[in-house]
């Protein structure tokens, strides 16, 4: 196992800048996903890894052995390197065990290693098709054995599981992950999709804008998001103003514990995600709201499993979007959203005009 660190990376095309002094550092044996948007570049950085593209600055290693530091330049088939790509890149003409030994020495691409690559991956039954003969999910298992042939250092997955189906894509991505797991590879996996990255890495570089703005383990960083537009890129957010005391966001939704350090200033506005809220239904008479904010239901999206509900509170002055910290003084109350996002289970789904009290749990991070 072998960790991969780039450090000061600079690489551009035709003089715009695609990646701004990018640092990388992925622990030997984990799987880091890098997530961002199309066009910010997720597979320039890829392709730089492999030996692709040069740098233009900085350095990328492998193992404490340099690959491309504007001196030393190794390239792609020297650096123990495997190369996953969007589409599979299977070669149409070749079998699926042609093109899983296609890397590998000519004496070895009809011996054992090439059927246990077949088996380990699940297709050693489909050893003599052709790629057009195979599904989506099959090809690519094609491929990653195909990566998988030269027993790489590392692995480079470029949004492997996008132009599957859903569902598809989700037994998937968990099949190739518990491979993963077992074969101990170094990966990268690079994606716009945030429920894969979350769910599939050990942790997590956020890429905006060719920088790495927050790399951190799927908890901290859905919780504890580096700024507002990360927050909202991550998941829905409910952003509520609040009153900072001794470690608690006093809001109109209740007191929550505040995560990380207190802020400097005494008010501002928390971010608390909607699985926290807490909906009660309550009469028209304002019977069973307890101590949560009342509010009706203007919206509820269901999703089976679960379902998003979209509360307007009884209080609609201006929103936490648009309140500055100055904006509150002495015990004036915390306002909450225009809409308040709140996630219940699937049989909790409420109808449009349901009267409902709202409260939250567990801890906030402060963002402004």
């Amino acid at each position: 196992m072998s960790r991969l660190l780039v450090t000061e990376l600079w690489k551009g095309y035709g003089g715009a800048p695609v990646l701004q002094d990018l640092q990388l550092d992925v622990p030997a044996g984990s799987l880091t996903a890098v997530l961002g948007l199309s066009g910010c570049g997720k597979t320039t950085l890829l392709r730089v890894i492999a030996g692709f593209e040069r740098a233009e600055r900085g350095a990328v290693s492998l193992g404490g052995k340099t690959l491309d530091d504007g001196r030393t330049y190794l390239p792609p088939e020297q650096r123990s390197v495997g190369y996953v790509p969007q589409e599979g890149a299977l070669f149409p003409h070749l079998s699926v065990q042609q093109n899983v030994g296609f890397g590998l020495p000519r004496r070895e691409r009809r011996g054992r290693q090439v059927t246990a690559l077949l088996e380990m991956v699940g297709i050693a039954a489909l050893a003599k098709r052709l790629p057009h003969e195979l599904s989506g999910g099959e090809q690519q298992r094609v491929a990653l054995a195909r990566s998988l042939a030269r027993r790489p250092q590392a692995l480079l997955l470029d949004e492997p599981f996008s132009s599957l189906d859903a569902s598809l894509r989700s037994r998937v991505r968990e099949e190739v992950h518990t491979l993963l797991r077992e074969q101990g590879v170094t990966t990268v996996l690079v994606t716009h999709d945030q429920e894969e990255a979350l769910s599939l890495a050990d942790t997590v570089a956020v890429l905006r804008d060719g920088r790495i703005i927050q790399h951190a383990e799927p908890a901290e960083l859905y919780e504890r998001p580096a700024d507002e537009r990360l927050a909202r890129f991550l998941g829905a957010v409910n952003l509520i103003e609040a009153r900072f005391e001794h470690g608690t966001a006093l809001t109109a939704l209740g007191a929550l514990a505040l995560r990380g350090e207190p802020p400097a200033s005494a008010a501002g506005v928390v971010m608390v995600r909607p699985e926290q809220l807490d909906v009660r239904v309550s009469g028209s008479d304002g019977e069973g709201a307890g101590t949560g904010l009342g509010g009706h239901v203007e919206r509820c999206r269901y999703y089976g499993h679960d379902a998003l509900l979209h509360i307007r509170p009884e209080q609609r002055e201006r929103p936490a979007d648009t309140l500055e910290p100055e904006h509150l003084h002495g015990s004036e109350q915390p306002q909450v959203s225009e809409l308040l996002l709140a996630r219940v289970h699937g049989e909790q789904a409420l109808a449009i005009g349901t009267r409902v009290s709202v409260a939250a749990h567990g801890a906030a991070t402060a963002l402004r």
